[in-house]
């Protein structure tokens, strides 16, 4: 079934459920080796190659090795050639997606849902570069100014893998990733399609990074989430995907089956362009949505990957907003932040953290939280300092970003089990 628009939504909403993922990082190119830094808690940041940084605080972030090749595809090199490396990274994470979920139609009537905050910057950066050097020259600046734009790199990745259905773009600063699997998952779940391809993807670039660093955001040590003397984040980058299909659509056709989505939730807290709700209010909310929609409880969370930037405002505020979620319950839920290993992906985090939440419930273990030398007071919750196998059925993770966006998701194990 193509995607339909204008349906009536069914009286049963349908259940959805991840047939698929691709995700690159820091760590690596795949599910295999990303889910095995995340297990061992691994810390993959290094120096920053791709651009000057010698004037900046902070020469460190979790830089991807892209493969040499790209995957099997159907752009032209004329194409290629003009792409950023976020659409490399994005190109990645969408093959071993489809892949992985074993698409293998020739086109696919599927919503490609996309989440990314800088985009193609680094082609912003090039055009206005040009534009100080050679003001009375535009050789090439109509191709970056048109490969620059957002929209432009999803369609083009749809493009190269044949996706004909309808593209969605969204953009909600580190929420962006969430955001779009979110955005997939309600399609499905209303009626208006079988599947989905969904996540987000973001590439360091010299501007976001000088601005962070101006912010005085960054580390100047190392990443801390949830320590009491943690002084900033890292930044990273990467791509995370996911394969989504109706459950009858997944089982009609026997395919593998990693987990369901139970419950989303998004909410906007409108209190600084920059900081967090002190008291967390409207990440409360996100979470409390997600729950009630998934029909569980806060006790019946095994696992919960938060936002946990490893900024001082940051953590307290989401700490609080568990607390206040988790209530009596809050003393059994185990939590962990990963960006400490791979740093913050920006318009990925949400979508590859939420694959990696998925890596967790799909082979019961529970990614450690690293660089934690004491605790901050906040973390009346047990966090996650060391590696651990166990049981998992239910897991939540927390996507919050700049202006106040807020996304949760909710995976339960796979319903067949």
């Amino acid at each position: 079934m193509a995607y339909r628009s204008g349906d009536s939504p069914p009286s049963v909403p349908h259940r959805v459920v991840v047939t698929g993922t691709g995700i690159l990082t820091a760590h690596g190119c795949g599910w295999r080796v990303n889910a095995d830094a995340a297990r061992e808690g691994r810390v993959s940041l290094k120096p920053v190659t791709l651009f000057d940084v010698t004037q900046q605080r902070v020469g460190t972030a979790g830089q991807v090795d892209l493969p040499e090749n790209l995957p099997p595809h159907r752009l032209p090199a004329r194409i290629l050639s003009r792409m950023d490396r976020g659409s490399h990274l994005l190109l990645h994470a969408a093959h071993e997606a489809i892949s992985t979920a074993g698409w293998t139609e020739e086109t696919l009537p599927v919503p490609l849902c996309l989440g990314t905050s800088a985009g193609a910057m680094s082609l912003g950066e090039a055009f206005h570069r040009r534009t100080l050097a050679l003001p009375g020259n535009r050789g090439g600046q109509t191709t970056r100014a048109l490969f620059y734009q957002t929209h432009t790199q999803s369609v083009l990745a749809a493009r190269a893998f044949g996706i004909t259905g309808p593209v969605t773009l969204l953009s909600n600063a580190c929420a962006s990733g969430a955001n779009a699997i979110g955005h997939a998952f309600q399609l499905l779940r209303r009626g208006q399609a079988e599947r989905a391809l969904a996540g987000g993807y973001d590439a360091l670039c010299r501007l976001v990074f000088a601005g962070f660093d101006s912010l005085k955001a960054l580390s100047t040590t190392r990443p801390r989430p949830f320590d009491s003397g943690r002084d900033g984040l890292a930044l990273g980058e990467g791509a995370g995907l996911m394969a989504l299909e109706t459950l009858e659509h997944a089982t009609a056709r026997g395919a593998r089956i990693l987990g369901e989505i139970t419950g989303y939730g998004a909410s906007t807290d409108l209190h600084h362009l920059t900081q967090p709700d002190p008291e967390g209010g409207a990440a409360f909310d996100s979470m409390t949505q997600a729950c009630r929609m998934a029909g569980i409880g806060a006790g019946e969370i095994d696992y919960l990957n938060s936002h946990g930037t490893g900024t001082p405002l940051n953590d307290s505020a989401e700490g609080r907003a568990i607390q206040r979620w988790a209530g009596g319950k809050v003393g059994t839920i185990a939590v962990s932040s990963t960006k400490g290993g791979m740093g913050h992906l920006l318009g990925g985090a949400g979508a590859v953290e939420a694959v990696i939440s998925l890596m967790a419930l799909y082979e019961n273990f529970l990614p450690p939280n690293v660089s934690v030398e004491s605790a901050d007071a906040v973390c009346t919750f047990p966090l996650v300092l060391k590696p651990e196998s166990r049981q998992l059925n239910a897991v939540l993770t927390n996507s919050f970003g700049f202006g106040g966006s807020n996304a949760t998701l909710v995976f339960r194990k796979n319903p067949a089990l």
